[in-house]
């Protein structure tokens, strides 16, 4: 179907088709992108990442938008594709498409596909997206997967770049991160211990050149060493003791809007971390 030109029959314009017809040309071009690990055609072409652009920037359903960010997901996946995605303004596509709850966790694991390089990291580095957009996803306490996703990218950005550190601090990253590795999944607690090691670090010494997420081999999902876990938690115990009174009132809040049981720990919590260190 490739080599026949299929992708040539693309329409230019997305406007004369029918929702049903632009969800049935998505599915296609996701089903032949699940090919892309496999294969040397050019999925990636000129005519595919417009039309799928056109489509997620357009007033499709969710349902239609879906297929276009599996394709994407697909094509990240490959590194050799990331100079087409990212010249193609795909970066700034996913960064749009966030705040759209159904779709943001695919989004925001494309993203983690492209940050990783260069080119990406510097794409993201420049959006005025950045980092607002991404220090919101982690107060979600619904999605604890974007919550994932997100603090991933954020450690990416923060890693080796004081620029990039101040511009988090300067948008309010640090009670959120004191939130999330109270309330987050284990993962997600991980990455927020890492961060707020750099933020706390900021203030006595420039990071260390390994102090950091190496992108080169560091996965999207990979644990924390023992070593650091345990470091990990003796600076919570240290930043909950600074922070708690400046972040009660936040951490409160948003625990309010759970369920009673996990209110009423939390709130246990919080009281008895003012006289105490938080239990190991």
């Amino acid at each position: 179907m490739v080599e026949a030109g299929i992708f040539s029959k693309l329409p230019v314009n997305i406007d004369v088709l029918e929702e049903p017809t632009r969800h049935e040309f998505a599915e296609l071009i996701l089903s032949l992108s699940s090919l892309a690990n496999h294969t040397q055609f050019p999925l990636a072409s000129s005519e595919v990442l417009p039309f799928l652009i056109r489509i997620l920037e357009s007033n499709s359903s969710c349902e239609t938008k879906e297929p276009c960010l599996g394709t994407l997901y697909n094509l990240s996946a490959v590194l050799d594709n990331a100079g087409a995605l990212l010249s193609n303004g795909v970066a700034q596509t996913l960064l749009r498409l966030i705040p759209v709850k159904p779709l943001s966790e695919k989004a925001l694991a494309t993203l983690g596909h492209l940050v990783v390089t260069l080119m990406g990291k510097k794409a993201m580095e420049n959006s005025p997206l950045v980092p607002e957009s991404l220090i919101e996803v982690m107060t979600w306490e619904d999605y604890p997967k974007c919550q994932e996703l997100s603090a991933y990218i954020l450690m990416i950005l923060a890693h080796q770049s004081s620029a990039q550190r101040e511009k988090m601090a300067k948008s309010g990253i640090v009670p959120v991160l004191l939130e999330l590795a109270l309330l987050g999944s284990p993962l997600a607690q991980k990455r927020a211990l890492k961060l707020l090691q750099w933020f706390k670090d900021e203030r006595q010494t420039r990071m260390g050149p390994h102090s950091g997420p190496q992108t080169a081999r560091i996965a999207i999902g990979s644990p924390v060493n023992h070593r650091e876990a345990q470091e990990g938690k003796k600076l919570m115990k240290n930043l909950v003791k600074q922070s708690l009174h400046k972040n009660m009132e936040l951490i409160t809040r948003r625990a309010n809007a759970t369920s009673g049981d996990s209110s009423s720990r939390l709130k246990s919590l919080v009281i008895s971390t003012s006289s105490k260190s938080l239990p190991c």
